[in-house]
This record gives structure tokens, sequence and C-alpha cells, in this order.
């Protein structure tokens, strides 16, 4: 029987927006493993309540960082380097697009709109590579992974500007893993199913895809956060050494499924 160890290893998680969030279910799950945790706050007001939950951790890093602003993304790896001198871990856990353009039809997603989405939720993998690519090279590799969904494969009912956002992320991934592979850096995105989550409520009528998935899926049921979790222990452990470029569904099988 294998059994995952951590200890030594350091992670930075990018995104925790709250206790039921997938990005949580990922700290727990690494934290559990023995690794130590980074985590981020993007702005002042949500500062306490992703302190509160890195309370529960043995030994955490809080530091503030929008990854819209270069300065604040240094400030955080500078922190990251001064505080844990390597990183073995980094994920990506952020997305956001403007409510205002879920309420129009595609074809009228607004310039800057869709901009603001690209640079949040999929540019922000190439900076923070960036950034932890001397980190991790102290550590002599590393494992980077990114959330996703199937609305960046295929056309889902009201995820709109999201869905060729998270193609982009996608695609990110796999050039990221060509371009970072001979620094001994995987990257990874795991494509999670519908859970009940802040970003499931921010799009309209996402709330009926934990009604409906269930008959539809192999498994017959939604996934949960653990099993998001335990996928990412995979890939931030010596199991996955041979895995990159790749984005791993944790759907209940949900993505093979046709009419």
């Amino acid at each position: 029987m294998y059994t995952i160890d951590l200890r030594g290893k350091h992670a930075l998680v990018m995104g925790v927006a709250n206790k039921e969030s997938a990005a949580w279910a990922i700290v727990q799950a690494l934290a559990g493993a023995g690794a130590r945790i980074a985590l981020n706050y993007q702005v002042e007001r949500l500062a306490t309540r992703v302190q509160d939950l890195a309370a529960t951790l043995d030994n955490p890093l809080v530091a503030p960082c929008d990854v819209t602003h270069p300065d604040e993304v240094e400030s955080l790896f500078s922190l990251v380097e001064q505080e844990f001198g390597s990183l073995d871990i980094l994920v990506h856990s952020l997305a956001f697009a403007n409510r205002d353009e879920f309420a129009k039809e595609f074809v009228d997603t607004s310039r800057d709109g869709f901009l603001q989405a690209i640079e949040i939720s999929a540019h922000s993998l190439i900076s923070l590579s960036k950034a932890a690519l001397p980190l991790m090279q102290k550590a002599g590799g590393g494992s980077v992974m990114a959330l996703t969904y199937l609305g960046g494969e295929r056309v889902v009912a009201g995820y709109k500007l999201m869905g060729p956002t998270k193609a982009t992320l996608e695609a990110n991934v796999r050039y990221l893993a060509e371009n970072l592979g001979p620094h001994n850096i995987r990257v990874n995105a795991i494509s999670a199913g519908a859970m009940r989550t802040l970003s499931l409520a921010g799009i309209p009528g996402g709330r009926n895809f934990l009604l409906d998935l269930p008959e539809r899926t192999p498994l017959k049921r939604n996934i949960t956060q653990a099993e998001v979790g335990d996928t990412a222990l995979y890939l931030a452990s010596s199991l996955s050494s041979g895995v990159t470029g790749e984005t791993i569904h944790v759907d209940a099988g949900y993505h093979i499924i046709g009419l």
C-alpha cells in the first residue's frame, strides 16, 4: 500500500474562497499529508475568512495577492521564498468574470469583460508559474495544477465567457508543461464536476446542475470536494511523476457521456 508523504514539502494554494471550495479541499489533502501551506487573499475584506481557515493548519503562511497587480505577485513569492526557501507545489484555483456578462447573450460579451476574465482566470497561471519557477528549481522540481471545468471543452448552458476562458487555461497547462518540463516541473489540470461552491452559485442556473447531473453520470452521483482534493494529492506526489500536460476529469464520468 502506498502512503503519500509530503512532509518537508511546501505548497502555495491560490484562490481559497471558503470552507466549501475545492481549493480548501486541496489544502486539507496536502496539509493532511504533511505539506506546509501558503494561502493568499485578494482583498482585505476577505482576509479574515482566509485567516480563520488557515488557523486550522500547522504553521501556515497567509499573505495578500491580487494577480492583476504584478507587484503583489512579486511580493507574495518573495515572502514565500523568505519563509519556505523553496516551493514544491502551486495550485491555481482562480476564476472570475463580471456577473453582468452572464446576463448577456454570448455574442454580446464585452471586450473589457472578456479580457478581465482571461487575465484573472487564465493568464495568471502563466505569471504565477513564472514567479514559482526559481523556487521550484531550488526544490529540484515541482507540481503545478489548475482547476478547470468541462465548459472549456463543450458548450455548457449559462457558462458563457468562462468557457473560452477555461479553454485558454487548459491550453496554458499544455504549453507550460512543455516549457517547464526540462526543469522537472509538471503542469496539469483538474476538471472538476459540479459541486456546491460559490463559483457554481455565480453561474445562472448553476444550482440546477447539482439536481440534473446525477442521473446522467456513470456513477449516478455528484462528486465531492474531497475527491478533488485526493486527485490534487496524487498530482502533488511522486505517484504522478510521469504525468504532465493532462486534464484529469473528476466528474463521476459525466464528460464521457453523449446524447
